[in-house]
């Protein structure tokens, strides 16, 4: 039976997508069909699509969705037909149907709709590792969050407030501060403007960072170590700027025995309690209205390459979402 689906033959620019009527999946053992209702759009796809990560061709693009199981395979336990559903972490959700390992589907709760479950599932998952894994964040440190109006940055800084922290973060545009600081962050800094090494020496008065988020890459990086403590972690968790260069490790040493780390959500997905554990988290502070989720923009599947136009100019603030 056939669907709609956005597939990339030939990695490229958003010309690689391509809009085109594919066989419907059927879930194997351990699987579930799901039935797509809202499609969470996120830079990984970028880096899919363009063949930063390379994968055999041809494939359908999307990494996170929400919607309804139509059938489950042999052997699935953790949810039946009809149950409301949100995933991230696996391949194939600019479509009107996909396939998913079971045990990666989270049931909604009745507060949380389609478009915010496609919508919190990676970015959230993201901002949530990162803030309560990667580096713990406690009462009285200090973070500096890039990319602070983004999809991952605004929610980054809501959960780092919620850890007690003090949040310092970088935007291109006043509208874009106005997000940041709406998000919780108590500085904000406009690197299109100030310098940001300069602009967060001068706010922290002397001392320095206790973590860095770092999801821009090449043009920040190298900076960005030289503002952090002794033994202070450096979290690149994206590269939207280009790959970090080699560098010596020294540098390191030179600059207080630094940590520097590159995680990605699949690790921090490992086993269903985790999972689970992360979307409680993130479903409650939605349900009670503790996290605000700012759904910026929603296209149709078909303008999927509308959408990583906006994307890639740097148009949005925000989650951007495709619909079935």
């Amino acid at each position: 039976m056939p669907m709609q689906a956005i597939r990339v033959h030939t990695p490229g620019g958003p010309e690689a997508l391509v809009h085109e009527s594919v066989e419907r999946p059927t879930p194997k053992a351990g699987e579930a069909l799901v039935r797509l209702e809202a499609i969470g759009i996120n830079y990984v796809d970028i880096y899919y699509r363009s063949g930063a990560y390379p994968l055999p061709t041809p494939f359908t693009l999307g990494n996170e969705g929400a919607g309804v199981v139509e059938a489950v395979g042999e052997g699935v336990t953790e949810v039946k037909p009809g149950d409301r559903v949100a995933w991230a972490m696996r391949l194939g959700a600019y479509a009107e149907y996909a396939v998913v390992e079971s045990w990666k589907l989270v049931p909604l709760p009745a507060g949380v709709t389609a478009q915010q479950g496609a919508a919190i599932m990676l970015q959230g998952m993201t901002a949530h590792y990162l803030t309560h894994s990667t580096y713990p964040l406690e009462p009285g440190d200090t973070c500096l969050v890039h990319a602070a109006a983004g999809g991952v940055g605004l929610l980054l800084c809501q959960m780092a407030k919620k850890r007690g922290a003090h949040v310092i973060g970088t935007v291109s545009t006043e509208a874009k501060a106005k997000l940041a600081r709406e998000a919780g962050a108590d500085e904000v800094i406009l690197y299109t403007q100030k310098d940001f090494v300069e602009e967060t020496k001068r706010i922290m008065g002397g001392k320095k960072l206790d973590v860095v988020y770092d999801s821009v890459g090449k043009d920040t990086f190298d900076k960005g170590l030289t503002l952090l403590r002794p033994r202070g972690l450096m979290a690149l968790y994206g590269q939207s700027s280009g790959k970090v260069p080699p560098f010596d490790l020294q540098t390191l040493n030179n600059l207080g025995s630094l940590f520097v780390t590159r995680p990605t959500l699949r690790d921090h997905m490992q086993t269903r309690e985790e999972l689970l554990g992360r979307t409680r988290d993130l479903f409650g502070w939605l349900e009670k209205g503790e996290l605000s989720l700012r759904i910026e923009r929603t296209y149709p599947l078909a303008e999927a390459r509308r959408a990583h136009e906006d994307l890639t100019g740097r148009k949005t603030t925000g989650k951007l979402l495709l619909l079935p």
